[in-house]
């Protein structure tokens, strides 16, 4: 058992922020999404291009949006975070995934997708995302839906789980098509943190 003194975790708790909770979440996770595209084109180069359209389901999106959703996703949260409107380019992101049931576009759309996100993230400054507790946000979705939530509500019940969802289904669809790719594809990430193996004199 692992005990923790006091002072430490009231350390450790002052320390994390919206901006530093989800700023590296989503990059690692694009970098991750980035790379199973990798392992499918080294993998697969004859079909890479096909798998874009393949889905888990028939009333599920395919590759393609998915990896639109998850681009449009990681930098929505930044705009409305900031109780800024998400920009027209960025809907159009959201528009292509929407539509990619009838046009995936190639991997490298894909990929070009990805690295803009990438570096749309790496230019959010410091505390760019730390909201004001009472600052509103209303998800609108079709059918008419609205979701009134505050900022927490939504750093913690929308915009991490919405944009995991269209992660890990990605790597779904690319596994269940045979991509050989397994959770360290999923979490490269942590290899930053893996402690070294000391030799036995």
């Amino acid at each position: 058992m692992v005990v923790i003194a006091p002072s430490l975790l009231l350390c450790t708790i002052r320390a994390m922020t919206t901006t530093t909770l989800l700023i590296p979440t989503y990059q690692h996770m694009l970098q991750t999404l980035s790379g199973l595209l990798d392992k499918a084109e080294q993998q697969m180069p004859d079909r890479a291009e096909a798998l874009l359209a393949a889905r888990l389901a028939t009333d599920m999106f395919p590759l393609a949006a998915q990896v639109r959703f998850a681009a449009f996703q990681a930098q929505e949260a930044v705009f409305r975070l900031r109780g800024e409107r998400v920009p027209g380019w960025l809907e159009a992101i959201a528009a292509e995934g929407r539509n990619a049931g009838d046009t995936c576009g190639s991997i490298a759309d894909a990929r070009k997708r990805i690295d803009s996100a990438l570096s749309f993230l790496a230019d959010v400054s410091d505390g760019a995302v730390d909201f004001s507790c009472d600052l509103p946000i209303a998800i609108e979705l079709p059918g008419g839906i609205i979701f009134d939530m505050t900022c927490e509500q939504y750093a913690r019940d929308w915009a991490l789980p919405q944009f995991y969802f269209h992660v890990i289904t990605a790597y779904a669809i690319l596994r269940n098509q045979g991509v050989a790719i397994g959770k360290a594809d999923y979490v490269p990430h942590m290899f930053a943190y893996l402690r070294p193996v000391r030799m036995a004199n």
